[in-house]
């Protein structure tokens, strides 16, 4: 379905379970409004707050404990980015999404009904996510993905020299091709 950018807010939540999805809490570390660094375009990108990995030389350090951070609707978090004409995408970063998927899942499909892709960023791999891993929700949300960037931050293989992420071990995947041909298609860089 196409909709201007321009009326992304008036479209309609059209079922009981997407407004009890839009009034459903995550806890998140903060907001980017305009991102240029978390996949291409304009984007608006949501740092999830809670991170079991708590990769060495983490860049949001900030991220790693649940309990710190701000509780928010995803309504609230839609409204902002309904707000802004310019958005070619969201991106989920963390922290860790994949731990609160099944709050995020309801901002992703709205999302991609208006026309806006969807990146995540994720500690875990693709493999582990398209199993269930660490919920049956982070399936879910996966599937609502244009990408993923997979695989902990390792700082002995970090490179300023990469496109989308920190270190070599990390992927930038397609994730609707991964899924039609059942195996990891990376984007080329």
């Amino acid at each position: 379905m196409d909709i201007p950018k321009t009326d992304r807010v008036s479209t309609a939540i059209k079922t009981a379970d997407e407004a009890q999805a839009f009034d459903e809490t995550v806890r998140i570390a903060g907001t980017v409004d305009d991102s240029i660094v978390d996949g291409p375009g304009i984007r608006f990108t949501i740092f999830a707050q809670g991170c079991k990995r708590k990769c060495p030389g983490c860049h949001n350090p900030q991220s790693h404990d649940f309990s710190a951070g701000t509780d928010v609707t995803i309504e609230q978090l839609w409204q902002r980015i309904a707000a802004n004409p310019l958005l070619s995408g969201i991106t989920f970063s963390g922290g860790e999404p994949f731990e609160q998927a099944a709050g995020l899942t309801a901002l992703a499909q709205r999302a991609r009904d208006v026309g806006l892709s969807v990146w995540a960023y994720s500690g875990y791999f693709y493999d582990e996510l398209i199993v269930g891993i660490p919920s049956p929700e982070a399936t879910r949300l996966l599937e609502l993905c244009d990408v993923l960037v997979d695989g902990a931050y390792i700082q002995d293989q970090r490179s300023l020299e990469l496109k989308w992420r920190g270190s070599t071990n990390q992927r930038v995947i397609d994730v609707a091709a991964s899924w039609k041909l059942g195996f990891v298609v990376e984007l080329a860089q």
